[in-house]
């Protein structure tokens, strides 16, 4: 059961503002679009070569990777491969795109069925700021 105050007005007389984040199921985004930490710093993948799996993995990097690199051998048998920055990493991210949405209405319902949807979270702040400025006057108003 959900506890919630009696409206003071008809459901007409408010608006809702919302965001919601689909699941991420669809979106691929490269590395500068999400600000990935490897991308804007560089990063270093450690290979053990002793291994099959490590052997792939650095012939993949030294053949066919298309990315810029150093590579160096550490004492205990691993090899670094040091990536520079802004170049896509090796991860597969992921966006959740936010809806920003506007409609008539409250938790009672929609009556008119109009709804508008934000493309960008500014202007819904500013929607949504606008829209309480509103209120605050006619309160002062009385």
């Amino acid at each position: 059961m959900v506890n919630r105050i009696d409206p003071a007005m008809p459901v007409g007389a408010y608006q809702t503002y919302s965001i919601t984040a689909p699941q991420d199921t669809t979106i691929v985004a490269a590395c500068e679009q999400v600000a990935c930490p490897a991308w804007l710093n560089g990063w270093d993948s450690v290979i053990d070569e002793r291994t099959e799996l490590g052997q792939r993995q650095a012939a993949y990097i030294r053949g066919q990777s298309r990315r810029t690199f150093r590579e160096q051998k550490r004492g205990d048998g691993l090899t670094v491969f040091r990536f520079e920055a802004h170049q896509r990493c090796f991860e597969e991210h992921r966006t959740r795109p936010e809806i920003y949405l506007v409609r008539d209405g409250d938790w009672r319902g929609n009556p008119t069925g109009r709804q508008r949807q934000h493309t960008r979270p500014a202007d819904w702040v500013e929607d949504m700021t606008e829209n309480q400025g509103r209120i605050v006057d006619l309160q002062e108003k009385g």
